[in-house]
């Protein structure tokens, strides 16, 4: 009897579990079938004619020239239907938020994950179709989730990946001291110490200071967040909580993220005072191309910007145009991050080494949700993010491809970028609109973190308490920024 129960209740629940299956997957074709009626309404697939595209693309592409090249090619394709791309001429940071309603805004724009998203609450972008893009099963799902979202109960993506940004090394080859493969290779790999660690870029920057010809190692405006931040993340900072989704949450203070704010602190007493404020940023190419600086950190986007400098300051020597871009090409490069002490001690001999983390961003395409021509501006992302145009991109601009069969064949570089991404090592920026709160409290401290390092008395982090402290204070500001002061 008991043996004939069990039986039943056995074939009752196996029952009622493909009755659980049958009805979660009506749920999942419901929803499915909801989402795709509601990108239907936005995109019928019929391209709009003879309508004019703003677009609004990232500086240096347009000062490069890749920006018209692309255009070009686009307009070149669609003159039959009349469809014609231009420069929305407007400023990169422009805010859709403010101009769409009005009808000043661009049609599409390329922007960081973090910018393009803060518009999604707002509904100022279109969700896209992105399993309809060529580039789709191309692009690796880390990239695409900086631009995952839920809209009303369904998930969209709202921008789609063209570059992986994040913080490089960049150092003058021509540089190096001649003794280094004796002398800074303590590894003999064949790599010089000074860009695989950071301890031994700390002692090389301070024996350039030392000798007093008014030269610099490693030089970087410690204010900006995008590339100060990452030596807090390298020791257990964050930005928010659960995978900087939480917002309530925020933890620049968290783990020995104080250790990370003492490294700095060391780096900028091989420095000058510029690093203090912008100026570093501002003048980091031309002072790597007349060597006042060995190296700096910035992203890679900008390599053509450093080759154009160095290949101008070797023509002022006597090089010929041709001779000189070689030259620049050959003794400009650009590597991955060094290595970190485990104990953060810049000093330490022999150190525990452990990888960098930085701040990162997908840089991609949204579609504004004021555009009268929805069907041509997706036209125009999918030809964008093509493989050709990709590849176009990254040789005249020198970036990260966020597709993984373009970033296979650049190689070098793009390798080492893919591969930190996919360790975890790059933190890309939330994709959450409270991320605007953090830039302004988090750029106060490390200008004041950048003071410290010439204060000759009366310093206020002089102990890794007091920089404790200061990330705290940091932390609640960020918090009532978002709580209690935009309220």
């Amino acid at each position: 009897m008991k043996k004939i129960i069990c039986l039943l209740l056995v074939a009752l629940l196996s029952i009622g579990q493909l009755t659980g299956c049958k009805s979660t997957e009506a749920v999942k074709e419901k929803d499915t079938s909801a989402q795709a009626n509601a990108l239907k309404s936005i995109y019928n697939g019929e391209l709009e004619k003879n309508v004019t595209l703003r677009v609004l693309e990232n500086d240096t592409a347009i000062e490069q020239g890749y920006f018209k090249q692309l255009i070009d090619a686009f307009n070149e394709k669609y003159k039959d239907y009349g469809i014609v791309a231009v420069d929305a001429n407007m400023d990169q940071r422009s805010n859709l938020a403010d101009d769409g309603p009005y009808g000043y805004g661009p049609d599409v724009l390329y922007q960081a994950n973090d910018s393009i998203m803060k518009y999604v609450e707002g509904k100022h972008i279109y969700p896209i179709p992105a399993e309809s893009l060529e580039c789709f099963s191309k692009i690796p799902e880390n990239a695409w989730n900086a631009y995952k979202s839920e809209v009303d109960g369904k998930t969209y993506y709202m921008g789609v990946p063209v570059n992986v940004q994040t913080s490089m090394l960049f150092y003058r080859k021509d540089m190096l001291p001649k003794d280094w493969e004796s002398n800074w290779d303590d590894n003999k790999n064949k790599i010089p110490d000074m860009v695989e660690n950071w301890n031994a870029l700390y002692k090389y920057s301070k024996s350039i200071v030392d000798s007093g010809t008014g030269k610099y190692g490693y030089m970087r405006s410690l204010f900006d967040v995008y590339f100060s931040s990452g030596f807090l993340f390298s020791y257990g900072g964050y930005i928010f909580g659960n995978n900087n989704t939480n917002p309530k949450e925020v933890g620049l203070s968290a783990g020995k993220a104080e250790v990370g704010a003492n490294v700095l602190l060391k780096l900028a007493s091989v420095m000058n005072e510029e690093c203090i404020d912008d100026s570093i940023t501002v003048n980091g190419y031309s002072k790597i191309a007349d060597g006042t600086y060995f190296a700096t950190m910035t992203t890679p986007d900008v390599y053509t910007l450093f080759i154009k400098e160095l290949a101008l300051e070797y023509e002022k020597q006597g090089m010929s145009t041709e001779k000189a871009k070689a030259a620049a090409k050959e003794n400009l490069v650009v590597a991955g991050l060094p290595m970190l002490p485990a104990s953060g001690d810049l000093t330490e001999e022999n150190p525990e080494l452990i990888p960098q983390k930085s701040m990162g961003g997908i840089n991609g395409y949204a579609i504004s949700a004021y555009t009268k021509a929805p069907n041509a501006c997706l036209a125009f992302v999918d030809f964008a993010t093509s493989y050709e145009m990709i590849m176009k991109r990254q040789e005249m601009l020198g970036s990260i491809p966020a597709r993984s069969d373009a970033a296979k064949a650049v190689g070098g570089v793009s390798e080492i970028v893919f591969n930190n991404l996919n360790d975890g090592n790059i933190v890309v920026m939330p994709s959450i609109t409270e991320m605007v709160q953090v830039w302004s409290p988090a750029e106060t401290f490390f200008t004041d973190l950048a003071k410290d390092a010439f204060r000759t008395s009366d310093k206020k982090y002089a102990s890794l308490e007091e920089l404790k402290s200061g990330l705290k204070a940091v932390d609640q500001q960020i918090y009532d920024a978002i709580y209690t002061l935009s309220k």
